[in-house]
């Protein structure tokens, strides 16, 4: 991604008033395998901003069952539509005021910065699955018999406290 921020008002000077942003690069906070590839497109449509994009990645995730790491493809194809208005007076406002679903989308200032890489990340969140799980069949931490419970530790990486707890046990005898 070669764009950072852009000016929302300079939108109306390109052709057709749009910016096409091809993807092909890491971001910065997100951890993936692979660049995040794809396209971009933010259409200035006069009261708001037309944002599409097509993009994949390959991330790595920790299963919430067995907790061992896994490797998820993430394939998105988001649309949304940024109004433009101006941001109210933070002075004029009630400290309390109810918000109806018509009142839940996205703004930003005629004249602010809309930030692709933001977006972009935004949206690959988004489709991250919840919960994750590594495998339909997962059967989760593996349990060993009660016998085995006493000298083992359920969880191999319990290990080292293990080691440490019979260090500073008392001598028998």
């Amino acid at each position: 991604m070669t764009v950072d921020k852009v000016y929302i008002p300079h939108l109306l000077q390109r052709p057709e008033k749009t910016l096409a942003v091809d993807l092909d690069s890491h971001l910065a906070d997100l951890d993936t395998l692979t660049p995040v590839r794809g396209e971009l497109t933010v259409t200035h449509q006069g009261t708001y901003l037309e944002v599409k994009a097509r993009a994949e990645t390959i991330v790595t995730l920790t299963c919430d069952r067995c907790l061992q790491a896994y490797n998820h493809r993430v394939a998105i194809v988001p649309k949304e539509l940024i109004w433009l208005e101006h941001e109210p007076d933070p002075n004029t406002l009630p400290l309390e005021r109810e918000v109806s679903v018509d009142d839940l989308f996205e703004t930003l200032p005629p004249n602010g910065h809309f930030s692709p890489e933001t977006w972009i990340y935004e949206q690959i969140c988004l489709a991250l699955p919840q919960p994750q799980i590594c495998d339909e069949d997962c059967p989760g931490i593996e349990l060993r018999h009660p016998e085995t419970v006493a000298s083992d530790p359920i969880d191999h990486r319990w290990a080292a406290l293990t080691q440490l707890q019979q260090q500073f046990q008392p001598p028998e005898g």
